[in-house]
């Protein structure tokens, strides 16, 4: 059985208490602060939440995409010499399917405000090769 309150728990108490006790009772820099602080807080709350499933999804996209397993940040390396050095050039899309969908998963831990609704796939831009 999990110990009681969880770190989730705990952190949700002081956030809330910080917005709804806290803040209404502050002003100018220390209501800032205590607005940084409740940001803080909702981003590790999410990051506890969705931080080892978006791990595990990431290793799993960029396991694929490399033909083999590995250490998460081995292979978050991996793909970016391989960006880098063109050799995954020719997988364009699937390169960006997977740096996409791993952006989308930081984005809902950072700031789920910034994420729209999804685009569906990419679009390559149109190509200007043989134009003058």
């Amino acid at each position: 059985m999990a110990e009681r309150p969880t770190a989730g728990e705990l952190l949700e108490a002081v956030r809330e208490f910080l917005e709804h006790d806290a803040l209404p009772a502050l002003e100018g820099r220390p209501a800032f602060h205590a607005r940084v602080a409740i940001n803080t807080i909702a981003i590790v709350e999410r990051e506890l939440a969705l931080g080892p499933a978006n791990d595990a999804a990431e290793q799993a996209r960029l396991s694929t995409l490399l033909g083999h397993g590995g250490e998460l940040d081995s292979l978050r390396a991996e793909v970016s010499s391989a960006i880098r050095s063109g050799a995954l050039d020719d997988r364009r899309a699937e390169v960006l399917d997977a740096l996409r969908a791993s952006t989308r998963a930081a984005l809902a831990v950072a700031n789920p405000k910034y994420l729209g609704p999804d685009p569906g796939p990419p679009h390559d831009p149109p190509t200007t090769k043989g134009t003058p």
